[in-house]
């Protein structure tokens, strides 16, 4: 019997994950995604959202009851320790949600975990793989500015968040490269997709 595979998909903010995720559900594999998890935990009556709530206050909530993510954002990547304390609060909750939906999916010979901190919230060893989008430093840069509208000194704060992609790159097994367009892209996920073997 062919043991499930369970395929880490990380890499930088804005170096392409989504992208890939989309290219590999379309061909049918079942995606986890931690970003989807992160947003259930901060659902409006959640007790995440009660604890953002009583640490920064009311002016941390959008007009529809929501948790404003970009007035977070500012909060936690201008300063390393609430950032760590948001990572404390959400990374159980992801990794709990992870889990369960695995158990769900146990007879699926592959899924796809789509998770931007993998190695830095220590879920590497929820998966039997580990696939990395890359791409080079100044790219990353110019996707998130445009991508998210922000400023040079902005995006390089949400970039040092993150373990560079140099040191991402020694510890995946394999490296889809993101340099070119999305047919590039899309030709580097085939080719990757091709040894993917179903039992």
């Amino acid at each position: 019997m062919v043991a499930a595979r369970r395929i880490g998909l990380t890499g930088g903010i804005a170096s392409g994950k989504s992208s890939v995720g989309r290219l590999l559900a379309a061909r049918g594999l079942p995606l986890l995604d931690a970003d989807v998890y992160a947003r259930e935990a901060l659902a409006p009556g959640s007790t995440g959202a009660q604890a953002v709530l009583e640490r920064y206050g009311a002016g941390i909530r959008a007009p529809g009851g929501e948790i404003d993510r970009a007035a977070l954002g500012r909060i936690v990547f201008d300063d390393g320790a609430e950032r760590r304390w948001l990572e404390q609060l959400l990374h159980p909750v992801v990794r709990a949600c992870f889990k369960a939906k695995l158990q769900e999916l146990a007879a699926e010979p592959v899924v796809v975990l789509v998770v931007p901190l993998l190695f830095e919230a220590g879920l590497e060893n929820l998966c039997s793989e580990v696939w990395l989008v890359d791409c080079d430093e100044t790219q990353q840069l110019q996707r998130l500015m445009a991508r998210d509208r922000l400023g040079e000194a902005d995006a390089r704060a949400r970039i040092a968040a993150q373990w560079p992609l140099a040191r991402k790159r020694q510890l995946a097994d394999v490296v889809l490269n993101n340099r070119g367009g999305p047919e590039q892209l899309a030709a580097e996920v085939e080719q990757t997709q091709a040894w993917i073997r179903q039992p």
